[in-house]
């Protein structure tokens, strides 16, 4: 039987958008030396080409590019689909790496980066998309319900009140699963971190704050009065709703 690394590797194709010529030579190295297969192009509008010929299982995205940056490409790619997408870039204020996880990235790392914790990243963002491995407990598969909404975990699909499908990266569907697991229990930021990364090292703490405000724009009543999603001064956020589950 393959074994879980190997299923990844045999399906994989990323997306490398880098302007620096040795920097996406070595990242083609990379991914590739660690079974994986990439194309690397250096612009937003190669990216575009390169999207309409093929679909890609996750992208690699620098955020200081030339003519579209890496912010505008992200927040434009993430519009219109849901692949993974980890940002890299040499900027290393906090502010810098919660705009692109606001903007929709699943994930951040800067440069000079270490390649083991890297591909541990890339890795760990396949696992929680398509790639994810079905899971032993049933329970972790359940199809639940809460406020009119339906969340189903195992083909990762959200449906609204009215029945239409939600939109979601993958980091905001593992944050929603999350909560839904624990209903009206207090969740610090540490643990939800864990939760949605799977125990892979993953952003700043901050980063959670981040994708709760972008699931809360999808699935809030109201931004000014958020109903479903409430935070727990100097304790972190709960889910306050009652999630039921479905035949």
């Amino acid at each position: 039987m393959a074994s879980e690394d190997e299923t990844l590797e045999t399906k994989a194709h990323m997306l490398v958008v880098e302007d620096d010529q040795e920097i996406a030579r070595m990242l083609l190295e990379l991914v590739r030396e660690n079974g994986f297969d990439a194309t690397a192009v250096n612009s937003g509008s190669e990216m575009d080409r390169a999207l309409s010929g093929r679909t890609f299982d996750l992208v690699i995205l620098d955020a200081m590019l030339p003519g579209e940056d890496g912010f505008s490409i992200c927040r434009r790619l993430r519009a219109s689909s849901r692949t993974p997408i980890l940002m890299l870039t040499a900027l290393r204020e906090d502010i810098d790496r919660i705009i692109g996880l606001e903007l929709g990235a699943d994930d951040y790392v800067t440069k000079p980066f270490n390649p083991r914790e890297l591909i541990a990243r890339l890795k760990a963002l396949l696992r929680r998309a398509s790639y994810m491995p079905e899971q032993a407990d049933g329970d972790d598969l359940s199809k639940v319900t809460f406020a009119g909404w339906v969340v189903d975990p195992k083909s990762r699909q959200v449906t609204d009140p009215d029945g239409a499908e939600v939109s979601m990266t993958t980091a905001e569907f593992d944050l929603l699963v999350a909560l839904c697991k624990n209903p009206n229990k207090i969740l610090s930021r540490e643990q939800l971190l864990s939760m949605t990364h799977a125990g892979a090292a993953g952003p700043v703490e901050r980063s959670v704050d981040a994708h709760v405000s972008r699931l809360r724009q999808k699935i809030e009543p109201s931004l000014k009065d958020p109903t479903l999603i409430k935070t727990v001064r100097l304790g972190g956020y709960m889910f306050a709703v009652k999630v039921e589950p479905l035949p």
